[in-house]
């Protein structure tokens, strides 16, 4: 690894800990941010986003005949009733074909550094494609898409409404651009850490303030952090010791693969912390199924210590205050097929 990676992950879990003897509020709003309608109008690039182009937008994501198959769609893996996740492991592609990581959730992944483990999508907008061409997801090729999409009259006309400047509205680029926007207002804010960094000492009780001391005086903040706690940077796994295989499998390079640097080797982007109790299991494995056990992973083989169980409790805790206000969903009635439609594969 860089010894420039080694000393901005050490002055990363360091500074917290120069805070600890001041107000709580005013130490979590030097590294939190809660979220507002300003947050993610300042993220969202190249892409205006436009009540059509969201209304679109929420069609696409649940609807399967982007897929080969026809039965995968993007809510498949990334279910807005279970956090934003899938509910197991790994998910189920094309062919029952098991994933390789664990879906990353959708809710409020517009505050991300990048998307995906690996960030190898910039944005939403190039995620939205790459499980729609990936061989074990939906598997299918943007030529099938936009065959599927135009032969559907219903969509041509949602295209035209929401790109009425594109004289090629039905694209696999602006596909991506609808999904994208709708996936921007999947946002979570309100959440009971929400309205204590808003200034109300109420919104969290005293054990749970004491999960946020911890979770800022141990350095979990050091790769937590920003306005989704955490997603907003790429770390190392395993920097006081590697986990077992079945939390950090060895074939598995994270980003490396994304910039053929050794030195990325297990450095993967951190998982933003938002809803985290509401989408078990845990990390880019899915091989841990509670929070305690998770806290405590992170605190021995990240930071090298040994928590006392009061103290992964109250960490726990804090956690489960950053659930925010859930997405209100209807779930759409997809535009009929038509004769001209491609049939399943």
């Amino acid at each position: 690894m860089h010894l420039s990676r080694f000393v901005a992950l050490a002055a990363a879990l360091a500074a917290p800990s120069l805070a600890a003897a001041g107000d709580l509020r005013v130490d979590a709003n030097a590294v939190f941010k809660p979220i507002d309608a300003a947050s993610v109008a300042a993220v969202v690039k190249n892409n205006e986003i436009t009540p059509a182009k969201i209304e679109l937008g929420s069609k696409l994501f649940f609807d399967p005949r982007l897929s080969k198959s026809q039965i995968i769609s993007c809510n498949s893996c990334h279910n807005l009733g279970t956090g934003g996740a899938d509910a197991g492991p790994t998910s189920i592609g094309h062919g029952w074909a098991k994933g390789p990581r664990r879906a990353p959730t959708v809710l409020n992944a517009v505050f991300n550094v990048a998307q995906f483990w690996d960030g190898r999508a910039v944005d939403l907008k190039a995620q939205a494609k790459g499980p729609v061409q990936a061989d074990v997801e939906m598997n299918n090729t943007p030529a099938q898409v936009e065959k599927t999409l135009a032969s559907i009259p219903a969509y041509v006309a949602a295209f035209k409404a929401a790109f009425p400047a594109d004289p090629n509205p039905v694209s696999f680029d602006n596909m991506a651009k609808a999904i994208e926007a709708f996936e921007a207002t999947l946002t979570t804010p309100n959440s009971r850490f929400d309205k204590f960094l808003k200034g109300d000492a109420t919104a969290l009780n005293d054990v749970e303030k004491t999960g946020l001391r911890l979770f800022l005086d141990k350095g979990c903040a050091g790769c937590h952090g920003g306005v989704n706690i955490g997603g907003n940077g790429y770390f190392p796994f395993g920097v006081a010791q590697k986990p077992s295989v079945e939390i950090l499998p060895v074939a598995d390079k994270g980003r490396a693969k994304v910039t053929n640097d050794a030195a990325d080797e297990f450095v993967f982007r951190s998982a933003p912390l938002r809803n985290v109790a509401l989408r078990a299991p845990y990390f880019h494995t899915g091989s841990v199924w509670t929070l305690e056990e998770a806290v405590d992973l992170m605190a021995k083989d990240q930071l090298g210590e040994n928590l006392p169980a009061q103290d992964v409790k109250a960490i726990v805790a804090f956690l489960e205050t950053l659930n925010g206000d859930q997405p209100k969903i209807v779930y759409p009635m997809l535009p009929q097929r038509s004769q001209s439609t491609p049939l399943p594969q």
